[in-house]
């Protein structure tokens, strides 16, 4: 356990020294409080809902996210307990607000690759691809804000797509995604 925290610490003291700067801050900033709780998922999720072509997507999205927040925010960060990294190294300022709640795994990272992976499944490119480049970069902001390791952020998306996966067969094997979308057949 001791070499992870040794790679996570070069990894997150490498972003400090040779890609944090003033330019990059504000943007950074806004990425994470955009994927704060999944917010910006959530939204997207009940838009689609809206509208019958998409509605089996914002559904199972939204079934994903909270799979991914049972599992890793309810039940595995309070099982591990593990201290945030500005916890471990006082010497850093943050970015943003000090988050609360332990660091493993990464919610944002989590929440984000859930979607993705629904989106990136049953959208169109021009749908998924925007999700793709918002995802990582919400992702990335985590490690930047020096506020989860990067082996949490890297647990949070394993653990978002799995349970994106889950999702999607399970409304697939029972038929609930043609229901949802108003496919007679399906019934």
């Amino acid at each position: 356990m001791e070499w992870i925290q040794s790679v996570d610490f070069a990894i997150l003291d490498f972003i400090q020294q040779f890609i944090k700067n003033t330019f990059l801050d504000i943007p950074m900033m806004i990425f994470s409080y955009v994927g704060e709780a999944g917010a910006c998922w959530i939204v997207l999720g009940i838009v689609l809902c809206f509208f019958k072509k998409s509605r089996a997507t914002g559904v199972i999205l939204l079934a994903s996210m909270a799979l991914t927040a049972l599992v890793g925010e309810i039940a595995l960060k309070h099982l591990i307990a593990r201290p945030r990294p500005f916890w471990v190294n006082p010497d850093i300022t943050l970015n943003i607000s000090a988050p609360s709640g332990y660091s493993f795994p990464s919610g944002h990272s989590g929440m984000s690759a859930a979607a993705v992976t629904v989106l990136l499944a049953r959208e169109r490119k021009r749908i998924a691809v925007p999700a793709l480049v918002l995802g990582v970069l919400i992702v990335f902001s985590r490690l930047y804000n020096y506020v989860h390791y990067p082996s949490d952020v890297i647990c949070g998306i394993l653990l978002g797509v799995l349970c994106a996966l889950i999702m999607l067969f399970v409304f697939r094997r029972t038929g609930l995604d043609r229901r949802l979308s108003g496919d007679r057949a399906a019934g």
